[in-house]
C-alpha cells in the first residue's frame, strides 16, 4: 500500500509541476506584449456611494372630534336618502301633493252666526199712535238687522204694546245698542223688553 500511495503523489506533484511552468511562461508572454510590464491583477476600488438620508414620512393628519362628528351626520344623512325604498318615495311624493292641493284651495269663510230675537215696545199711554210708533221703530237702522213680523199685545186699561220680531246678525249687531236706538224714540216709546232671543 505504501509503495501505491508514494507513486500517486509522485505523478501529483509531477503535474503540478508543469501547470505551473505553463503558466510562467504564459505570463512571461503576457509580459512582452505590455512593453515588459508586469501584469498584476488589478482589483477594482469600492466606489463609496453617497449616504442619502431618508426622508421623514408624511405624518397623517387625524381629523378632529368635532370633524368626525360633522362627517357622521352626514354619512347618516346620505344613508337615510340612499335608504329611501321605492313606497316610501311614492308616500311622500303623495303627501307633498296633498299638502300642495290643500294651500291652493280657498279657505271657506267662517259661518254667519244669526240669532231670532223678540221685543216688546210700550206706549206712553192708550193715546200714542202704534202705528206711527212702528212707523218710527221699523226706520231703525243698523247692520245687520232684519225687521220681521209684529202685532199688538193688550196690557190692560185699554192699554196695548207693540211686539214685533227681529232678526239680527251676532258679530255685527249688539242687543244693548239696539235698545238704545229705539229708546231714543221718546215720543213714543216708554220702555223695551226682550222677549226672546234664539240662536239660528
Amino acid at each position: 500500500k505504501s509503495s501505491v500511495s508514494s507513486g500517486i503523489n509522485a505523478e501529483y506533484g509531477a503535474h503540478l509541476f508543469n501547470v505551473t511552468n505553463i503558466l510562467a511562461r504564459r505570463l512571461a508572454e503576457l509580459e512582452k506584449l505590455l512593453d515588459g510590464q508586469p501584469l498584476a491583477a488589478s482589483v477594482p476600488e469600492p466606489v463609496a456611494k453617497p449616504v442619502t438620508k431618508a426622508e421623514p414620512k408624511p405624518v397623517k393628519k387625524e381629523e378632529s372630534d368635532d370633524d368626525d362628528d360633522f362627517n357622521f351626520g352626514d354619512d347618516d344623512e346620505e344613508e337615510e336618502e340612499k335608504g329611501e325604498t321605492e313606497m316610501q318615495k311614492m308616500k311622500r311624493l303623495a303627501a307633498e301633493k296633498k299638502a300642495a292641493e290643500a294651500a291652493k284651495k280657498p279657505k271657506k269663510p267662517a259661518p254667519v252666526l244669526k240669532s231670532n230675537v223678540v221685543l216688546d215696545i210700550k206706549p206712553w199711554d192708550d193715546e200714542t199712535d202704534l202705528d206711527e210708533m212702528e212707523k218710527a221703530v221699523r226706520g231703525v237702522f243698523m247692520e245687520g238687522l232684519t225687521w220681521g213680523d209684529s202685532k199688538r199685545v193688550e196690557i190692560g186699561f185699554g192699554i196695548k204694546k207693540l211686539r214685533i220680531s227681529t232678526c239680527i246678525i251676532d258679530e255685527l249687531v249688539g242687543l244693548y245698542d239696539l235698545e238704545d236706538k229705539i229708546q231714543e224714540l221718546e215720543d213714543f216709546v216708554q220702555s223695551v223688553d226682550i222677549v226672546s232671543h234664539n240662536k239660528i
